[in-house]
């Protein structure tokens, strides 16, 4: 009596590659959130999360970047020490900062979008440095909108309140990470051309 066996793949290769770089991405962003600076006009802090954002809509494309962050906020809201400071729980999430947390996803997918053209992965090293930054700029429109709004209905603050302390405040901070985006990612191109 002959046994006969059969594989079947519920997971490909590239479907585990994208989902190991996809958390590697979250815990970079969880990272980020413990290199805090106070922001003296605004009720929350500067950190470096937004350039994990960005840095996973670059490298990960519109899906999987989108999917880190997914992680990232899943993990935080079941305590996870990713926010701010080393904080989680499901409290960050209607707090204060929560409009920003919530928006990760929708900026990393809009930022992939833009940089890879759609869902098709290209090369980031060959994307111009103008494209890269109107792709950051509309992630950061997007985080700061929900972040605003996250404020009026948290604090409630008026619109305009909002604005100033939850928006513009942090405008040279997110100037600087984009900064550093496009450096890593033009920094990426150097490396490549130097191997």
């Amino acid at each position: 009596m002959s046994t006969r066996s059969e594989t079947v793949e519920l997971v490909t290769d590239e479907t585990a590659r994208n989902l190991a770089r996809a958390g590697l991405f979250a815990a970079l962003v969880g990272a980020f959130a413990y290199v805090t600076f106070p922001n003296p006009v605004s009720p929350v802090s500067v950190t470096l999360q937004v350039l994990g954002v960005f840095l996973a809509g670059v490298y990960l494309g519109p899906v999987w970047g989108g999917v880190s962050l997914a992680f990232y906020l899943v993990a935080g809201a079941l305590g996870a020490p990713v926010f701010q400071g080393g904080t989680g729980g499901f409290g960050a999430l209607v707090g204060q900062s929560g409009g920003y947390l919530l928006s990760y996803p929708v900026a990393a997918v809009l930022v992939g979008g833009v940089v890879h053209r759609g869902r098709t992965l290209r090369d980031p090293r060959t994307v111009r440095p103008a494209l890269l930054v109107a792709a950051m700029a509309l992630g950061t429109v997007v985080i700061y909108a929900a972040g605003v709004l996250g404020l009026v209905v948290v604090l409630s603050l008026t619109l305009t309140e909002a604005v100033a302390v939850g928006a513009v405040a942090f405008l040279p901070a997110e100037a600087l990470k984009m900064a550093a985006a496009v450096g890593i990612v033009r920094s990426d191109v150097v490396s490549a051309a130097d191997r």
